[in-house]
């Protein structure tokens, strides 16, 4: 692991002049290829962020793998620019502007998913939304529990994330899905 740059920086969460530590370093993850690690980390207040950005530019593709109780720790790199989404649950999480990449495997992917349904949880307090976010979280533990199983499907335009096991199915993503592919970049059009 290179550092490519590490410097003092203002704190973005409570500004605390040169208090934050910036870090870069370029990465080489095995079966996905070149990254840039960023993070930041303030001794004042504690702030933390990391994100991880492709290096590398592949062809769209799309990783589908059965989730079962066997498979939890397959590692899973998803990149800013994909869309991850369990079909069977009904979730599905689409890149946007301050969308991050990280490593991480299928049961945190799982736990990812938990944590934003909890959240969704304390903001919609009708009965309907309630009702749905409880049977999310019901279906996600079962899910780590090993009770039902469900697929997990990463879709990155770029070609950047990866699901490492033998025991997927990859395939290029067609041009006309891929219009519809959200990306997390903005697009400003000249008309």
């Amino acid at each position: 692991m290179d550092e490519i740059n590490s410097m003092a920086i203002n704190c973005p969460a409570c500004g605390a002049e040169n208090k934050a530590k910036s870090i870069m370093r370029e990465i080489e993850i095995p079966h996905f290829g070149n990254v840039l690690e960023t993070t930041i980390l303030c001794d004042k207040c504690g702030f933390k962020h990391n994100d991880i950005i492709a290096l590398e530019q592949h062809d769209p593709v799309k990783y589908t793998i059965d989730i079962n109780k066997d498979n939890l720790s397959v590692r899973v790199v998803r990149s800013q620019s994909a869309t991850v989404s369990i079909p069977e649950i009904g979730i599905k999480v689409e890149p946007g502007p301050k969308s991050e990449g990280f490593v991480t495997n299928i049961e945190g992917i799982i736990e990812r998913f938990k944590d934003a349904t909890k959240k969704a949880l304390n903001l919609f307090t009708d009965d309907e939304s309630q009702e749905n976010a409880k049977n999310i979280l019901k279906q996600l533990n079962d899910l780590i529990d090993g009770k039902v199983t469900a697929s997990l499907i990463i879709e990155d335009p770029f070609g950047q994330s990866n699901i490492v096991s033998d025991n997927l199915i990859k395939e290029p993503i067609p041009e006309e899905d891929l219009k519809n592919l959200k990306t997390g970049f903005s697009v400003i059009e000249d008309n």
